[in-house]
């Protein structure tokens, strides 16, 4: 038998493959900002048609002034344009976006990823690109309310293959920025070369559009237009009869329930908020003055390393699911805190003696990153009742987002306070 005929006779089993795809889509142009967060910041536009970010493979001299060879600006720049506009759009979520049905959210989704490379890659100016990764946030951060409150129709077995498609995401993202790079392409043509990311997502949008395909199931009709896939899966069976499958009704909840749900959330939410704090102060606040002169490796490329190591520890344990679960996510908070203590130690006093400790200690960090994000996800969906699945998933996408918001504000301080120490 031949996996197709198997996928005919499973029905939902069809899901992986569409739900990792969209995950992948869905933060690739996040994961690539920030990867490219250096380049953006450390140098301006430098003839006609060349990127501001820089230009070629050729190693720039280091800083022999500063210890830590900073930029004037803190990549946590990068990381609150990237991150802000998706806090408001979570924020909003669970108030009023449910008015606005999946289908068309989608589409903005890839409009303002394709729109963020081209901008970026067009840019003249630091501004300019800026206003690019906020285009790649306002992305992601819908793509994740969007098909996170779409997993409470469908087995709970979904959440764990949507986050091993944003870990995906980081992989793919941080490795083809630093391996494209590294081949000697420019940041520009780099960026310009991933616009086949969101054109699939666009594309997935449209393919199962088609009036008859449409249900008359509420909301879930318009879950069929998002990608071809999911309508074959859906031919095995509807969401209602689907085991672990919710009830389009998140939008009927009163705001009293709302608040008695999210008051039972926040067991989950207040440890990933402190986890996303954690990590993300330690990748835009530290990995820029986390620099070794002792190695080949310029600047920029220990940053592209760093960005690439941290997701690949994501992107594992983000699909380690099925044969690691975690129910007290608080431990994952503390060893991320205890991480974030060590790696400021070694800036400070610089004990590290090599690059490759620091390696490990990434792709340690990675790994914690994704296990506290994919396993609070899944045990919201095991304890959540199905009438409250949807609003549970889109209320809890705001604790990574304040987290990383909250690091970024402090990474900037932090960066210019040790570079003037420097």
């Amino acid at each position: 038998m031949g996996s197709g005929d198997r996928e005919k006779k499973t029905g939902n089993e069809t899901w992986p493959a569409p739900s990792r795809l969209l995950g992948l889509c869905n933060n690739f142009s996040y994961v690539v900002m920030l990867s490219a967060a250096h380049d953006i910041l450390s140098h301006e536009r430098t003839s006609g048609n060349q990127s501001h970010v820089d230009p070629g493979p050729t190693p720039m001299p280091h800083n022999s002034s500063s210890r830590f060879d900073c930029n004037s600006v803190s990549t946590a720049a990068v990381l609150l344009a990237d991150i802000l506009p998706t806090l408001v759009i979570k924020l909003l979520a669970p108030l009023g976006l449910h008015l606005l049905p999946y289908s068309p959210r989608v589409l903005v989704s890839g409009i303002c990823a394709a729109g963020s490379f081209i901008l970026v890659a067009f840019s003249h100016s630091v501004g300019t690109s800026l206003c690019g990764v906020v285009l790649a946030s306002i992305s992601s951060g819908l793509g994740e309310v969007t098909f996170l409150s779409l997993t409470a129709f469908y087995p709970r077995a979904v959440i764990s293959w949507w986050s091993s498609g944003t870990g995906g995401a980081g992989l793919l993202g941080a490795l083809s920025y630093l391996g494209l790079t590294q081949a000697g392409l420019s940041p520009q043509h780099t960026l310009l070369s991933m616009l086949g990311i969101p054109a699939v997502l666009l594309a997935s949008q449209e393919g199962g559009g088609s009036k008859e395909r449409k249900l008359d199931h509420g909301c879930v009709r318009w879950l069929m237009p998002v990608i071809p896939a999911l309508w074959e899966a859906k031919k095995g069976g509807s969401p209602e009869s689907n085991p672990g499958g919710g009830r389009c009704s998140g939008s009927s909840l009163s705001f009293q329930e709302r608040w008695t749900v999210f008051k039972g959330l926040l067991w989950y939410i207040v440890p990933l908020v402190v986890v996303y704090f954690a990590e993300y102060f330690i990748n835009q606040g530290l990995f820029e003055l986390l620099f070794f002169r002792n190695t080949s490796l310029s600047h920029a490329q220990q940053y592209r390393w760093y960005q690439m190591l941290y997701q690949a520890g994501v992107f594992a344990s983000r699909s380690s699911l099925r044969c690691c679960r975690i129910r007290f996510t608080w431990a994952l908070a503390l060893l991320q805190c205890l991480n974030l203590v060590f790696l400021l130690a070694d800036v400070w006093f610089g004990f590290l003696p090599s690059i490759y400790l620091v390696f490990l200690i990434i792709l340690y960090e990675g790994l914690l990153g994704g296990a506290a994000y994919v396993n609070t996800f899944h045990n919201i969906a095991l304890e959540t009742s199905d009438e409250h699945r949807e609003f549970a998933m889109a209320a809890t996408c705001i604790s990574d987002t304040l987290g990383i918001s909250l690091s970024g504000l402090l990474a900037l301080p932090l960066h210019d306070f040790l570079c003037q120490l420097s």
